[in-house]
């Protein structure tokens, strides 16, 4: 809304022009989600504590976890509202990107949020298949909007491979499908690393991180044609939204950070991970979510494989899964597991980048 309200000044003062750039939107952006989370946060860590909206925890989980019961959760609101405000206030709002962004966030957030409504209530939470139903239908009005980016015309239904500029097969109508896998898959699988203090976030601020830096060279004509990737006229924009949700994800790792005083909650986990798949496809770089994203392939992939194993061998693979779990079987304080999983999510991203010019 600033950037609508103030560039169509720029001719009368000059000094407006700053709006047009898209690196100084992000900047406030993240900024001002990050003065949001501290704002918005200790009134809405009061308010959870008071309402007795406390984490219930798993009764199989390692033994230090058991005096975090209660620690307030839904905390996504937090980061919901500290990344919806900023990416109204400096994203261009008239972006079918930025339109798309946004809706996959406050829909998927809905979703999380009714998710830990009904585990406070009973204490199991919504039934897996509903919320795959709900998570489908949240993706036909995103995917339609991203239909309509105009700059994704004749490249949409196209999916680029690293590392070979020329293999980029076209799905046709099946793409969306693929699309929708991948908005789900990334909320299910950010969903399931939100297991310890500060855990989760971590990886999302690399991630989104490194999707800002491409979103921005994908939006620009020059980089975009020096590093042979797509070019996707108004994407840049989406920029502006991963920074907000750098700054939102910043500021709620202060109350996160071990011993933390919130929990995200599937209010915060779904929307993150729905919006890291959202943004994997306005800039066209799908497939190399799988190694941005490692970490939350990885814990995924630990789930998968070991509810399958158990189901055919009656014997585990891992001690216990997520794999977060497994290594703290092993002896590894939670803080380590954290940060180790912090130092492998910013070697991903270093190679996922270096994709960009390796084709």
């Amino acid at each position: 809304m600033t950037y609508h309200l103030l560039y169509p000044w720029h001719e009368t003062y000059h000094f407006l022009n700053v709006f047009k750039y898209i690196t100084f939107r992000t900047t406030y952006a993240t900024i001002t989600a990050l003065l949001l989370s501290f704002i918005f946060g200790p009134p809405l860590i009061e308010y959870l504590a008071k309402k007795n909206f406390g984490e219930r925890i798993r009764t199989d989980v390692p033994e230090h976890h058991r005096p975090k019961a209660g620690t307030p959760t839904m905390g996504g609101l937090l980061i919901l509202a500290s990344l919806v405000i900023p990416g109204l206030m400096w994203a261009d709002v008239a972006s079918y990107s930025v339109m798309a962004a946004l809706l996959t966030a406050v829909l998927f957030g809905a979703i999380g949020l009714l998710d830990d409504a009904t585990k406070l209530k009973d204490g199991h939470g919504m039934r897996a298949r509903l919320k795959i139903i709900l998570q489908i239908l949240a993706c036909v009005p995103v995917l339609y909007l991203v239909s309509n980016e105009e700059g994704l015309r004749g490249t949409l239904t196209h999916v680029y491979i690293p590392f070979f500029k020329l293999v980029k097969p076209d799905l046709g109508p099946f793409y969306f499908v693929f699309a929708g896998l991948v908005i789900i898959g990334a909320s299910n699988a950010v969903n399931l690393t939100d297991g310890l203090d500060g855990l989760a976030i971590g990886p999302v601020i690399v991630a989104f991180g490194t999707y800002a830096f491409i979103s921005y060279v994908a939006g620009h004509a020059h980089f975009s044609s020096y590093l042979q990737i797509p070019f996707i006229k108004g994407v840049g924009e989406v920029t502006v939204i991963c920074g907000a949700v750098v700054g939102a994800s910043l500021g709620f790792l202060w109350y996160n950070a071990y011993p933390a005083q919130l929990f995200m909650g599937n209010t915060g986990s779904v929307p993150l991970g729905a919006l890291l798949g959202t943004v994997a496809i306005l800039t066209k770089h799908e497939v190399i979510l799988l190694l941005i994203g490692g970490i939350f392939v990885v814990e995924a992939l630990s789930v998968i494989i070991q509810v399958g194993y158990f189901k055919l061998t009656r014997k585990r693979v891992f001690l216990m899964a997520p794999i977060h779990h497994h290594f703290e079987k092993l002896g590894w304080a939670e803080t380590k597991v954290t940060t180790r999983f912090w130092i492998v999510s910013v070697l991903l991203a270093l190679l996922s980048l270096s994709t960009l010019k390796l084709r």
